[in-house]
């Protein structure tokens, strides 16, 4: 223990905030928790005010979701980490498969957290939601174009040729909505559907930003992104310019992904981060899910107001495994397509 809370106490230069994380004078006592964390919305806000109704310290150690997981095999048993935090299920799913994942048994969150949006083995959980669906400009398109059922599948009709704009095939966004395509078609029609983006001549674009700027500008008529990209400029700017579709509403549903996250193997504060994570899938949804404008996974709590304002909508399930198991089949798939 002596030596994980010296390695806690060297982390902490790396920490986000000194206020925050309760690192300041050298000799000062670390913090209660440390989260290793691929996470990067406005963690502040939420984790100052689970410290302020719980009396325990929360510390961050900054990284990719790789490197992290990477970091925590090589400290082994030594690691300071507590929670390991991150986005895609795809991430929570190969991280719990390592061995990096302590199993949680918690009436609590097997309660607050939908099934498909957790381990069946209680190694990791579902904290915030986001929907990647498609997105449009008013003026340039009727809703009526888009195919009800299988709307992914139906951005290949020819008559979005030289309409459609999309992510590159190195984001993790469209890498884990390939997957899911694997998942829910098989790979022959998946890679008929990444064909028919690319004979559409896809314009790829490098961020969700861009991709939503194209489209207020007409550059695009039609893309995929994911909500609260919307959402962000929508609050920014009300006449922004493109709405949101829910895509496959009489089909499979739209697709969704998470941010979550598990209690790190070997934590000696298993306790402290077990409320940690319970209070974040209960008391504390909305303001761990509010700032970043993405939808809670408990379904008792309400999403903020301009998600809110997107309407209900049905959600394909979610599939962890297949996430993280057909993510390599998807890079080679799109390769295949010849998408960029």
């Amino acid at each position: 223990m002596f030596r994980r809370r010296l390695l806690a106490a060297v982390a902490c230069l790396t920490a986000l905030t000194a206020a925050l994380t309760g690192c300041g004078a050298v000799g000062a006592k670390p913090a209660d928790l440390q989260i290793y964390s691929a996470r990067h919305y406005d963690l502040e806000g939420a984790f100052g005010q689970f410290t302020e109704e719980t009396g325990i310290t929360v510390e961050f150690i900054s990284g990719g979701d790789a490197e992290l997981l990477e970091r925590l095999k090589a400290e082994g048993e030594d690691s300071p980490a507590d929670v390991f935090m991150t986005v895609d299920a795809g991430n929570l799913w190969n991280a719990a498969r390592q061995n990096e994942l302590a199993k949680l048994d918690s009436a609590v969150l097997n309660d607050a957290v939908p099934q498909d949006l957790r381990d069946p083995q209680g190694r990791w959980y579902g904290l915030a939601m986001r929907a990647r669906t498609i997105t449009y400009n008013p003026t340039k398109v009727d809703v009526a174009e888009f195919d009800q059922a299988e709307t992914y599948a139906g951005l290949t009709d020819p008559k979005w040729k030289g309409r459609l704009c999309m992510r590159d095939a190195t984001s993790s966004y469209t890498q884990s909505l390939v997957a899911s395509l694997i998942d829910l078609y098989g790979r022959e029609k998946a890679l008929e559907i990444a064909k028919g983006w690319v004979a559409n001549e896809v314009q790829i674009m490098s961020n969700d930003v861009l991709l939503l700027d194209a489209l207020d500008a007409g550059t695009c008529h039609v893309g995929i992104n994911n909500h609260y990209y919307l959402a962000r400029k929508i609050a920014e700017k009300p006449e922004f310019n493109v709405k949101l579709f829910w895509a496959s509403q009489a089909g499979a549903g739209t697709h969704v992904n998470i941010s979550g996250a598990g209690l790190v193997e070997g934590s000696d504060n298993a306790e402290d981060a077990q409320k940690l994570i319970e209070w974040l899938a209960t008391k504390g949804q909305n303001a761990f899910v509010d700032a970043n404008r993405e939808f809670p996974v408990n379904p008792a709590a309400q999403p903020e107001a301009i998600i809110a304002g997107f309407g209900e909508f049905k959600r394909m399930p979610l599939n962890a495994d297949a996430y993280g198991d057909l993510n390599a089949a998807a890079v080679d798939l799109l390769a295949e397509a010849g998408y960029k």
